[in-house]
């Protein structure tokens, strides 16, 4: 993959970025109708296809936040065409990476010194490269290392980035533009923190250490003294990004090992660490040979206070939506409704959120659950299909939902998309 020279870091740099890729998003569009007007007939696919390759490609050079979002929609297959889907899953560890010598400056600017001064080696190319960061391999006195190093400029551009975002996904996607402003905030704040290194490494170190117990999860050691606010050295481990694996052959077995493994360590996080992994996607895990489970990023964290925990979780109790007076309280903590909504308003909201809380919350209704379900997916993305058209919810003033949840509800989702992906079989623990 070629390599990047150059980031543009600069407010009014990556601004032109944004207007010349909003450009050729009108060029396709007046492409699209043009067709339309000559021949009778355009498809949206090519439309669909085209704009994903120009925006892709746009952010990809970008880096940061940007790409970040992308790689975030890449995973709500309900919100996105499948051209979007393709093309954005790229930036969860195939982004184009940056070439050596920018690699080389961010570490004088660290340490003082080149990777050649630090390591015994030190790959000159990218094993590796995502929205934030990307990873190099490493030896020193006869250990091999995986070395992550920030981007350029990304940590400053975050609020910038996100502003700029805003007005392509409100049109392109039909987001409700109120939800909108509410979670952008959240996801700012768990964006700056991805950018600082020094606050990774140190909830790397501790996570890990409080989970070391969980059967077929492993992880790597941290190093501080070779690690800084914008790179982060870990233990290299041998394996295949899971990625990759779930497009091969991987015996059943592994794969409810796998899952086994994955769902073990979401549960525990959830509800002994009450601090969450809010990450999980392909790019995040390898497999190794013995098809063990290692966790290697720990960038993006949503520590959930006991309250919101106490009301988030109680969607998760099967009786609730057996309690008329309950579960208008639990929607009421959790936003889905308001005190001033019109009675209409009630009714149709609890209505949607009560189909929504029983759909997903099925895989915690019986001791084991079978993730490889196609009927059961089928079923999810319908529901979201049939969500996304509705006018009510695109057009309300208000957010549904409160921002504490937005990092819980895009975990499980992973979750869910990985476990599916694997086809695996899990003892649920209910």
């Amino acid at each position: 993959m070629k390599e990047q020279e150059s980031i543009p870091t600069g407010k009014v740099k990556r601004a032109g970025k944004f207007i010349g890729t909003g450009a050729k998003i009108g060029a396709n569009y007046l492409k699209h109708y043009g067709k339309k007007l000559v021949t009778g007939e355009a498809s949206k696919d090519d439309l669909h296809e085209n704009n994903a390759r120009d925006i892709y490609k746009s952010l990809s050079e970008l880096k940061g936040s940007a790409l970040k979002v992308a790689q975030m929609l890449s995973m709500d297959k309900n919100i996105l065409p499948s051209a979007y889907q393709q093309q954005f899953a790229m930036a969860q560890y195939s982004a184009p990476p940056l070439s050596y010598p920018l690699v080389v400056r961010t570490f004088q600017q660290q340490f003082g010194k080149s990777p050649e001064q630090l390591f015994d080696s030190f790959s000159r190319s990218a094993v590796n490269a995502a929205s934030i960061g990307q990873v190099h391999k490493a030896t020193k006195d006869g250990k091999t290392f995986a070395v992550k190093i920030q981007y350029p400029g990304v940590g400053d551009s975050v609020k910038s980035d996100l502003a700029m975002v805003k007005p392509i996904a409100l049109r392109m996607f039909e987001l409700n533009a109120s939800e909108y402003d509410e979670f952008i905030q959240e996801v700012e704040a768990r964006m700056l923190e991805e950018t600082d290194y020094e606050l990774e490494l140190r909830r790397s170190v501790e996570l890990s250490e409080k989970s070391s117990a969980i059967n077929n999860v492993i992880f790597p050691g941290y190093y501080p003294a070779y690690s800084g606010h914008k790179i982060l050295t870990m233990d290299w481990i041998d394996g295949k990004p899971l990625g990759e694996m779930l497009k091969g052959e991987i015996p059943s077995n592994a794969r409810n090992t796998l899952g086994q493994a994955m769902w073990d360590f979401y549960h525990h996080q959830m509800h002994t660490l009450k601090a969450v992994h809010a990450d999980p996607h392909p790019g995040n895990f390898l497999v190794t040979p013995d098809y063990k489970l290692g966790i290697i990023d720990f960038g993006c964290v949503k520590v959930m206070t006991a309250d919101f925990h106490k009301k988030y979780f109680q969607l998760l109790d099967p009786s609730l939506l057996d309690s008329a007076t309950r579960l208008e309280k639990a929607f009421y903590d959790l936003r889905f409704i308001y005190p001033d909504d019109t009675a209409k308003e009630k009714t149709f909201f609890t209505d949607i959120f009560s189909q929504l809380v029983l759909l997903l919350s099925r895989p915690f209704r019986s001791s084991s659950f079978d993730f490889s379900d196609k009927a059961y997916f089928e079923s999810i993305f319908a529901f979201g299909e049939e969500i996304a058209g509705m006018k009510e919810l695109r057009k309300s003033k208000k957010a549904r939902g409160i921002k504490d949840a937005l990092y819980i509800n895009r975990t499980y989702f992973g979750l869910y998309n990985i476990l599916h992906d694997l086809k695996a079989k899990v003892d649920t623990g209910y």
